[in-house]
């Protein structure tokens, strides 16, 4: 038993573990008291030592804890969505908000869809257009209802969406991310919703376990992240540009002397005015424009009505899916070149996922189920219907079937329609780059929160205007429907794909469906996405070439960010400082001490950073308390306040420095300044030490009855907020052993000790009490933000790319984004900096 226990105390991870477990033994689980719980525990072997002749499965054990891990044990709850505690009125406001925002995009595709088809595939009878529609109609079945309303809505994370946010959700289960800051304190987050793999599934596992053991499958995943938001970013150029000029351009329709240059020209007035107003945030212009595409829906449903009672109800026989077989019959190649039309009745799907942080999942699928679709339907049934009598109308379809006592009213609803859709394909490049920003993948820029109650809701200056400035090229230099709708297809299929690759592994690694299932999600989903693909790639050299290189040149952006923050931080995991050296320079740190409070920031989240010993030798003083500050953002939503502070300390009591872990979701808002975060910091070390002199006291009770033991240490038990059980049956804190002043780990969770009293405990309290006194007079004169700015340059030998990447890219990148503490707002006068450049 005491080979087992030492075995099992000898384990070096720090998380929960997977091991194999005899059947024979769950009466012995079931019926263990405190003690026996860490003997048990430690007796359970790895599943390579498992015995092939009894009957065995999967369990999962408490895992070992650092110190970081032991403070985020204490969670006050789960985090609550922002829609879950509203009331009836406030539900029908936001549901008129949705169709401003969500469906704006795909509501407008009427406008397009039938006059790019057929202008790749001309009418040659009656039966091409039933042909059409029957695609039309089966693309609105597939795409937006089936995949996306009904299964990728549910993929969400924490309310967000987008590609990122299914990365994001996939990080959480398995370690697949590249920066190497992940720590087993993170997973407990309330708002980080792990759900644990099944022992019955071992698929689950299997793929966990391939997925976090292989380098190459993590930067192939990274890679369909990235290439999926920049289509989404392209997806915000190439929105704008075709649903402005497919509205304005029914002009052609009502006033029939005007000139293509005059449509151009008018549509690059509305793109101004269109990206001038985005500011005013998501629910002010969403509500404004909400009742406005209610009535854009209410039209579309109206004038389909009206023409299928007026032209040819036989139309409705386009639902019978035969007559897409005889549409590809008749036409063949024609027929597959208007695919690429037929997909842009679809567009804006992907908007409904990313633009998810601002609605609750259920208000867009009510809203698409009972309100879009129908209308939807009942517009393409009447454009259909319409064209039956009318053959040579199907270049400008949509405006020449409506009534002409309507024409202008319609025009003009449009319009405002074309606008709101090119609204809600922004705010979703908005959320989709802020979310990439805090995982690390884009450089940190200017974010502006429109709303105080929904934190999803930004915008981003820069963004906005780049996004303007290359609208009105595409719409100036390409001005015809047909390319632009090529690059609309292009860019909506790229992170369509990218969408069905992600959500499929969600399927096999965090839902656990049915292996049938998954496969049939991804073969029927992806087979068709590529079949899309196909067609409108075939028509790249048309000129809708330009988005794709502007896609390329996002993905680049991205992917050498990422490299280089990468290859940053492990560069300064690698040059650290030793706890040893700190010893060594003593609590004095071989210079002198200044009253204050010194708070050193950098990255790293383990470790004395190399830059605090390049504040050593360069200063000839340095504050009496150091803490280093990292701020990391985590893989949720949302971190609560309460959890949002780890420390522990990082030398002996004496040297008074501490390092504190600051922790952000990626929809988090930092709007906190500098003396807020000071205050709140200070609050959460004060706690911290408080809490470190209990576990220190729990630590001396232990320590009187160790001797009547056993040769191993009477074990302690903490118990976790969610029933976990956690040994602590060897000192916590150990970064060193230091007889003469022992540094033990502080805890706030529950912890079951012996009974005994310590009878040092007037001692504990003085030094607890002195402790926080030096606090107290540290921070009263003043706190200083050290900044250490780490640079990174390519060696010599590297090669030609990466010196190219490194010494231009990634740092003209780096010296034009956003500083971290920026948004602390901290005064010229409480900041040092000092930089350091890294060889790589």
């Amino acid at each position: 038993m005491a080979d087992e226990i030492n075995r099992g105390t000898s384990l070096d991870s720090t998380e929960s573990r997977w091991v194999i477990q005899d059947d024979d033994d769950d009466s012995d689980l079931e019926n263990f008291d405190a003690d026996s719980r860490f003997g048990r525990q430690a007796a359970v072997v790895d599943s390579d030592e498992e015995e092939d002749n009894a009957e065995q499965r999967l369990i999962r054990t408490g895992p070992r804890i650092d110190s970081f891990d032991v403070e985020a044990l204490e969670v006050p709850g789960a985090h609550r969505s922002d829609y879950e505690d509203i009331n009836v009125g406030k539900k029908i406001v936001l549901a008129i908000q949705t169709l401003g925002v969500v469906f704006g995009d795909v509501g407008t595709s009427p406008l397009y869809t039938f006059s790019v088809m057929f202008r790749k595939a001309p009418i040659n009878g009656n039966e091409d257009i039933l042909g059409a529609l029957s695609l039309v109609l089966y693309t609105l079945i597939l795409i937006p209802l089936l995949k996306y309303v009904l299964v990728v809505l549910w993929a969400n994370d924490g309310g967000e969406g987008g590609t990122f946010a299914l990365y994001s959700l996939i990080c959480r289960h398995a370690k697949v991310s590249l920066l190497p800051n992940q720590l087993p304190s993170d997973a407990r987050i309330s708002s980080f919703r792990l759900k644990v793999p099944s022992p019955e599934l071992e698929r689950s596992l299997k793929i966990k376990e391939r997925l976090e053991n292989s380098l190459t499958l993590k930067k192939i995943l990274l890679i369909l992240v990235l290439i999926g938001t920049s289509m989404v970013i392209a997806n915000g150029v190439v929105t704008p540009a075709m649903s402005v000029l497919s509205s304005v351009g029914g002009l052609k329709v009502g006033v029939e002397v005007i000139e293509k240059d005059e449509v151009v020209m008018i549509s690059v007035a509305c793109l101004i005015i269109l990206f001038s107003v985005q500011k005013y945030g998501t629910s002010k212009v969403g509500l404004a424009v909400g009742p406005a595409l209610f009535l854009w829906f209410c039209s579309l449903a109206g004038i389909g009505i009206y023409n299928l009672l007026k032209y040819d109800n036989s139309v409705l026989r386009a639902f019978n899916p035969i007559h897409i077989y005889y549409f590809f019959k008749r036409n063949s190649t024609k027929a597959w070149y208007s695919l690429g039309g037929c997909l842009l009745s679809a567009t804006g799907s992907e908007a409904m996922f990313a633009d998810l942080c601002h609605f609750s999942v259920r208000s867009v699928q009510l809203s698409f189920v009972f309100l879009v679709l129908p209308c939807l339907i009942l517009g393409y049934l009447g454009q259909a219907a319409y064209l039956m009598e009318n053959h040579a109308d199907a270049g400008q379809v949509f405006f020449s079937s409506v009534p002409s006592g309507a024409f202008w009213p319609i025009f003009l609803i449009a319009n405002v329609a074309a606008l709101i859709a090119s609204r809600a394909m922004t705010t979703a490049t908005f959320s989709c780059i802020k979310q990439s920003t805090a995982l690390g993948c884009f450089p940190r820029l200017k974010i502006i929160h429109t709303s105080r109650k929904f934190m999803g809701q930004i915008y981003i200056p820069v963004i906005n205007w780049f996004l303007l400035g290359l609208s009105l090229v595409l719409v100036c230099t390409i001005s015809s429907i047909d390319e632009i709708g090529n690059a609309y297809g292009i860019a909506e299929l790229g992170v369509m794909m990218m969408t069905t690759i992600l959500v499929t592994l969600v399927m096999l690694l965090i839902w656990r469906l049915h292996i049938i299932i998954v496969l049939s999600f991804g073969v029927v989903f992806l087979g068709l996405e590529l079949t899309f693909f196909s067609s409108v790639l075939w028509s790249v050299t048309d000129g809708s070439w330009i988005i794709l290189v502007f896609a390329i040149i996002m993905f680049l952006v991205m992917y050498i960010w990422n490299y280089g923050s990468n290859l940053k931080y492990e560069t300064e995991v690698k040059r650290k400082l030793s706890t040893d050296l700190m010893r060594e320079l003593g609590c004095n740190l071989g210079t002198i001490r200044a009253p204050g409070i010194g708070l050193l920031y950098n990255e790293l989240v383990k470790g004395i950073p190399a830059i605090f010993g390049h504040f050593l030798t360069t200063l000839p003083a340095i504050h009496s308390m150091i803490i280093f500050v990292s701020i990391k953002y985590v893989p949720v939503p949302m971190v609560p306040q309460s959890e949002r502070f780890l420390f522990r300390r990082v030398c002996p009591k004496s040297y008074h420095i501490f390092r504190c872990i600051a922790r952000y979701g990626y929809k988090d808002v930092r709007k906190e300044n500098h003396q807020t975060f000071e205050q709140l910091l200070i609050e959460s070390l004060e706690k911290f030490i408080r809490r470190e002199a209990q576990e220190r006291s729990l630590e001396s009770d232990g320590d009187d009855d160790s001797d009547s033991e056993d040769e191993y240490p009477r074990s302690r038990v903490l118990i976790g907020p969610n029933g976990s059980v956690y040994s602590l049956g060897v000192p916590l804190l150990a970064d060193y052993k230091d007889t003469s002043n022992p540094v033990l780990e502080a805890s706030t969770s529950e912890v079951i000790s012996s009974e005994f009293p310590d009878p040092s405990v007037c001692d504990a309290e003085q030094s607890l009490e002195s402790e926080l006194s030096f606090i107290h007079k540290a921070k009263e004169s003043g706190v200083v933000y050290l900044l250490g700015h780490g640079d990174i340059r390519a060696r010599k030998d590297s090669w030609f790319i990466k010196k190219l990447a490194i010494n231009y890219f990634y740092a003209f990148l780096r010296k034009n984004c956003r500083r971290g503490i920026t948004t602390l707002s901290v005064p010229h006068s409480n900041l040092m900096q000092v930089s350091m450049t890294y060889m790589v």
